[in-house]
């Protein structure tokens, strides 16, 4: 152990909470049975830490250590408590009997708790709200407030679905292990749903000041990089391959001052060529299975305008007729949406127009603020001015993101001065 600061200690568990805390929470609810008991033991250590490496010295392995001293903790606590808890005295047999050596908690095994609660969490026995609830609430840490958010309802229902789902975990005794063989494919699509959600809200975050969350992009990638390894399923490696191909965007997203760059308007240059180089090979080597997936088919969209210089020289022909058979496998009204900017940009704004406006014609997509803002820029190409400035102003008063806002503001301006 090395000796230092008070200031660099708290500064140091600082960074392995932002970086660490989730695996150090998985690895807890392995040990101790139960998601509550752990999130508590995972804090007790922390406060531990605090005073313990300023006097004994930072440990080599500070996350082996946090995990032991919060096994600890929570036994010391278990054992009292059990006397006059009947409840309890299972889950303090079960803990006791763990090793608590912390060189017991080092490498793989650690890292295969992340993906081992995921697949707790996405058990088919809980509601699928609940599922997805559940893993961006555990596994990534997301407040209730941000889930609740993505999920369009209040903090406090979104809070009772959680409370439930560790409930039924709890009472069911559904196992904390990754599925068999035979059971992972049929387990696939829910996790698939929740690294994405958690991809989206890093990459383009659901509400706030800033358009991205860097922290929430790495897990979503990380975890699916994990899932790739473990089921080389076309569907798992389809997503790996949108996530490395959106993230490659990222430099050019924005500008210096956090204000939103659309894709024909970016800078190609910035993009980041090693990220495209592994998703465009991911996307061959899934195509290549024969079977075509939604995140698959999503990701060859993606690889195709990671390899265009310009939106102008992008093929925009390939990527209709890719839209085309994301329909057919997925259709939605936001496919839909998506497949008419793309006919647009092929066909002129006008074949766009009307695609956007049949959705809403079939009153979908009516609360989705970028389809209004969609249809203002196809209407602004058209020449639609007033149509245009009207569909900008719902958008507006429908986006909850800051530098998405700014844009909106910036697209109204323009057009009252042209």
């Amino acid at each position: 152990m090395t000796r230092n600061s008070t200031g660099d200690i708290r500064k140091l568990l600082d960074d392995t909470y932002r970086a660490d805390s989730r695996r150090i929470l998985a690895t807890l609810i392995r040990l101790l049975g139960d998601f509550d008991i752990a999130e508590d033991a995972m804090h007790d250590a922390f406060d531990i830490a605090l005073d313990q490496w300023e006097r004994d010295g930072i440990p080599t392995n500070p996350v082996a250590w946090l995990v032991s001293a919060g096994r600890f903790k929570a036994i010391d606590q278990l054992r009292r408590r059990a006397r006059f808890e009947t409840p309890l005295e299972p889950v303090f047999e079960k803990v006791s009997d763990t090793p608590g050596d912390p060189a017991d908690f080092e490498g793989e095994e650690i890292e295969d708790d992340r993906l081992r609660l995921v697949f707790t969490c996405c058990h088919p026995a809980l509601a699928p709200e609940a599922r997805v609830a559940l893993t961006l609430r555990e596994v990534c840490g997301l407040t209730t407030e941000d889930i609740a958010h993505a999920f369009l309802t209040t903090p406090s229902t979104l809070a009772q679905r959680i409370v439930r789902a560790k409930s039924k975990i709890r009472d069911a005794k559904i196992p904390y292990v990754v599925p068999s063989q035979d059971e992972l494919p049929e387990r696939l699509d829910t996790v698939l749903q929740v690294i994405y959600l958690v991809f989206n809200e890093g990459y383009s975050a659901s509400s706030g000041n800033s358009l991205t969350r860097v922290d929430l992009s790495n897990e979503a990638i990380r975890l699916g990089r994990l899932l790739a390894d473990l089921l080389p399923d076309p569907e798992a490696i389809g997503i790996l391959a949108l996530m490395l191909l959106h993230e490659s965007r990222r430099p050019a997203r924005t500008t210096l001052a956090g204000d939103i760059v659309l894709l024909e308007d970016q800078d190609r240059s910035l993009w980041n060529r090693e990220l495209i180089g592994e998703g465009v090979e991911l996307v061959r080597r899934a195509l290549a299975s024969g079977s075509y997936g939604p995140y698959l088919i999503q990701a060859a969209i993606a690889a195709v305008h990671s390899q265009s210089a310009s939106a102008s020289e992008t093929d925009w022909n390939e990527i209709v007729g890719l839209y085309d058979l994301l329909l057919r496998v997925n259709p939605s009204p936001v496919v839909e949406l998506n497949r008419a900017v793309a006919v647009a940009m092929r066909d002129g704004p006008v074949a766009g127009l009307q695609i956007v406006e049949s959705i809403f014609a079939r009153g979908e997509l009516q609360d989705y603020h970028l389809a209004h803002s969609a249809r203002a820029e196809l209407c602004r190409r058209a020449g639609r001015k007033s149509d245009a400035k009207a569909s900008f102003e719902k958008a507006l008063s429908l986006v909850k993101q800051e530098p998405e806002r700014r844009l909106l503001e910036r697209r109204l301006k323009e057009l009252d001065n042209n």
